[in-house]
């Protein structure tokens, strides 16, 4: 094989590893702590400056992207073909074992054709090779490509050598085959795809578990849905019913995810409004960002201008769910009742911002528009849908919603799919809309450290 043919082959390994890498919408660094490596290593697998010696690596990738049977198939052979490219560029040794010249002439058979152009014999069968070979010319017969006793030797070496690849190539397959495929390759992937018909396919068991628990350790700035409790397999499948607000319906057990939203996140961690009905001398110093919820409850504060909620969602086992869509229900707009704003910041910045949905409260149909964050001056790419989580893969969504001009409640609709099943759960605060109110027109005020009270917001 030349050396461009080289080339081409990690070549093209690393142009599918760098496919399934742009599927999961990470950066490197973040990609590689899910991978368990270190992140100048996966750069390096994808540039195609090195080739992993296990494949387990690119098999966690493979996994994590979503790729299909098919695909990880055909990403098994090439990194095979990348992997017997390497080896053969270093010179080979005495040292080289049997297995491991029988899986670079398994996918090289270039490699095979030069091994095998000059056989070579093992002293006793070549010296009975050269007896028969004389016996054979004394007799005028011909030894040769007639089929000496020492042809005959080589020809049985190959097919036990042919034997043993063939049994470890059918060993991967199987394999490869068994392993789960959470997601459809797109229309535009390079992977060759299967004509296999998955529309017969039998109907999803589902699980009847105990009715869960609330946790004593709640806090009281989250609201959840109810977490996984095991249960028995019933005996006939059920149509799950989608979940009701805070998750507390009898339903939410058969809803494959579980999640827990945060509505008293600030901006940044430090930076946020709040509406109070006092007067400054009467409302206590800002609290520390952890300390947010049983402040803004005891002063009976509003969220201003904007609500940040954070919302971790995490499936129940280890099949994947798929998040199709995040959707907007306003519940009720008024017009906002007189008070203070008070502004929690002494002001905060920071040079990165979190990628998030914005959500124009003001509009007659707000929609949740992903906007892109931004890392020191790298950008972090906006969340798209649909999007995939398990109990082994959570992700967090944040949410910042705003008005200019109304006293707003709202709530959330998050739809799923998994394993043919589709269903939509509430994410709203501990079964009560969000709140939002607008800060327009109203005396504004920052906490002065130095004189420990509130002064007007300058």
């Amino acid at each position: 094989m030349s050396t461009g043919d080289g080339v081409d082959e990690v070549a093209e390994f690393a142009a599918l590893l760098t496919e399934l890498k742009e599927r999961t919408d990470r950066s490197y660094g973040s990609l590689a702590r899910r991978l368990g490596m270190n992140t100048s290593t996966l750069h390096r697998y994808c540039a195609g400056e090195a080739v992993p010696q296990d494949f387990a690596p690119v098999e966690r990738l493979a996994e994590f992207s979503g790729a299909t049977p098919e695909e990880r198939l055909e990403l098994h052979r090439r990194w095979l073909r990348a992997v017997a490219v390497r080896q053969a560029a270093r010179p080979r040794t005495a040292t080289t074992t049997e297995p491991e010249a029988a899986v670079a002439e398994a996918v090289l058979p270039e490699a095979a054709v030069a091994r095998t152009a000059e056989p070579e014999a093992p002293p006793a069968e070549a010296g009975r090779a050269d007896a028969a070979e004389a016996a054979g010319a004394d007799s005028g017969g011909e030894v040769g490509s007639g089929g000496g006793p020492a042809r005959r030797w080589y020809r049985r070496r190959r097919t036990a050598l042919l034997a043993a690849v063939t049994c470890a190539l059918l060993a991967t397959l199987g394999t490869l085959s068994a392993l789960p495929a959470d997601r459809s390759p797109s229309a535009s992937s390079p992977w060759p795809s299967s004509s296999a018909d998955t529309s017969g396919s039998a109907p999803a068991r589902t699980t009847a578990p105990a009715a869960p628990r609330p946790s004593p350790t709640a806090s009281p700035n989250r609201s959840s849905s109810p977490s996984p409790t095991p249960g028995g397999d019933s005996p006939t499948p059920r149509t799950p019913e989608p979940s009701t607000s805070g998750g507390t319906a009898p339903g939410d057990a058969t809803v494959p995810l579980t999640w827990t939203a945060d509505s008293q996140a600030w901006a940044l961690g430090c930076g946020h409004d709040y509406v109070v009905a006092q007067p400054p001398a009467r409302v206590p110093p800002p609290p520390a960002a952890q300390d947010a919820g049983p402040w803004a409850a005891a002063q009976g504060a509003v969220h201003g201008r904007e609500t940040v909620v954070e919302i971790t969602v995490q499936g129940r086992s280890t099949t994947a769910v798929v998040l199709t869509a995040l959707r907007v229900r306003v519940t009720g707009r008024t017009d906002p009742a007189p008070g203070n704003v008070y502004a929690m910041d002494q002001g905060c910045g920071g040079s990165i911002s979190p990628r998030h949905f914005a959500v124009d409260l003001d509009r007659d149909r707000p929609i949740a528009r992903p906007v892109a964050g931004n890392d020191t001056g790298t950008p972090i790419p906006a969340v798209r849908m649909p999007y995939r989580v398990s109990s082994t893969d959570p992700e967090v969504l944040l949410v910042t919603a705003r008005t200019q001009g109304c006293d707003c409640s709202w709530y959330l609709e998050l739809d799923w799919s998994s394993e043919g099943r589709t269903g939509t759960v509430r994410v709203d605060d501990h079964g009560r809309p969000f709140r939002t109110r607008s800060i327009a027109g109203l005396p504004r005020y920052m906490y002065d450290t130095s004189a420990r009270r509130w002064t007007p917001y300058q």
